[in-house]
């Protein structure tokens, strides 16, 4: 016999043994199964999660296994479950809203099953975030802008918001009609003003903003309260500006530029004759009075607008008072004793303004708190930016109170 023939009946040999090895090992996991055929239904696809108030929703592709008839869930390692019923065949969309669950990042595993029982192989969405009142706490009503929170005007009010940060959907507004009922807007998170027709002046906006943690959020998260804008500034009605003319009160250049140019709507500086220009026989310091036609209570900021051009207050006094009776002042405006004066016959000091421009843009400054009421102004001009020892002109004045 060959060497050939020898190595190939070796061969033959050595396969029949392999062959009887394998089929009694292959054969072995029976003992495991107790001879049953280990079934795995169809699981479950595409798992996402929705995160909401203190739950969550779990939503999935069905099975396409006819056998599923229904599926589990479980969380905090297989501690909590929750089952639910396989939907029709032609529904191929599921989900599950899962209550009662804490702030905190979660785990959940489903499973699909046969009515034998059979589960499917495990399906597994991993930190989930849940939200609840820790987030809440976070959030904060949109910003006003703080420079110029709102305009006010005859019709209503129009209100300044900072651009949001976070996942903002909406700010609800709530406030007072001038027919004295409560109305609310909605300021959606892509406009930073609106505008509240109507409105009744001298009360209260309410705003309280809604937010969303993510994108998928099942629920919408408010803030804990509303803020408010209070303490609105009112613009006092200038139809009822009077001029006055009182001992050593400056006298005018012109018919043309009195004092009621001081009120007559001009927003901008304007030029001769449409403003209030001084004569040239009274010094600076001097000063000029007017009527505001009633009481003020709460005066709370100021607005000059001078002429385009020159002689513009660049430092002046404003002065108040209730009552004429013996306020009138018998020092003139340049006298060493006028303040001293002014000041026991009842005028109170509001503010002193000092500017370092040319004095012709409008220019604001806030007034002190807990001023009294105030029916009487007058203004010393002590300095101008021409430098003149004489003239003074000014296009407009405004005044607001709370």
């Amino acid at each position: 016999m060959t060497t050939k023939h020898i190595n190939g009946i070796l061969m033959v040999f050595m396969a029949i043994a392999v062959l009887c090895g394998c089929s009694k090992d292959a054969l072995d996991y029976r003992k495991y199964l107790d001879g049953k055929e280990r079934i795995y239904p169809g699981f479950a696809g595409k798992v996402g999660a929705a995160p909401g108030n203190y739950r969550v929703k779990l939503n999935w592709k069905a099975s396409p296994d006819p056998s599923v008839t229904h599926y589990r869930i479980f969380w905090n390692n297989f501690a909590d479950s929750l089952e639910m019923k396989a939907p029709d065949r032609n529904i191929t969309d599921v989900s599950v809203i899962i209550p009662k669950l804490v702030e905190y990042n979660y785990s959940f595993t489903i499973y699909s099953y046969d009515k034998a029982g059979n589960k499917s192989v495990p399906v597994q969405i991993s930190n989930i975030k849940i939200y609840g009142d820790s987030y809440k706490a976070s959030l904060t009503n949109r910003f006003l802008v703080s420079a110029d929170p709102y305009q006010l005007d005859d019709t209503g009010i129009t209100l300044h918001f900072e651009k949001p940060d976070t996942i903002n959907i909406a700010t609800e507004i709530k406030y007072t009609y001038k027919d004295g009922t409560i109305h609310k807007s909605s300021l959606s998170p892509d406009e930073n003003s609106i505008r509240l027709a109507d409105y009744k002046t001298g009360t209260k906006i309410y705003f309280k903003s809604a937010y969303i943690p993510v994108k998928s959020a099942i629920d919408t998260f408010y803030t804990a309260d509303y803020d408010s804008l209070s303490n609105i500034l009112i613009p006092v009605d200038k139809s009822l500006f009077r001029p006055l003319k009182l001992a050593n009160d400056v006298g005018i250049y012109s018919d043309e530029t009195t004092l009621s140019q001081l009120w007559n709507g001009n927003k901008t500086p304007t030029d001769y004759p449409d403003i209030f220009h001084s004569d040239d026989q009274t010094p600076l310091p001097h000063h000029f009075t007017f009527d505001m036609g009633k009481p003020i209570n709460n005066l709370a900021q100021f607005e000059i607008i001078g002429r385009n051009g020159y002689n513009n207050p660049t430092k002046f006094e404003i002065w108040g008072i209730a009552n004429l009776t013996g306020a009138e002042t018998q020092s003139p405006g340049n006298s060493p004793g006028w303040t001293a004066e002014s000041k026991g016959r009842g005028w109170t000091l509001l503010k002193t303004v000092e500017r370092s421009d040319d004095g012709s843009a409008p220019f604001k400054v806030s007034l002190p708190d807990g001023l009294p009421a105030i029916r009487y102004i007058r203004i010393r001009v002590i300095q101008v930016a021409s430098g003149d020892a004489y003239y003074s002109n000014i296009s407009e004045v405004t005044f607001w109170n709370k």
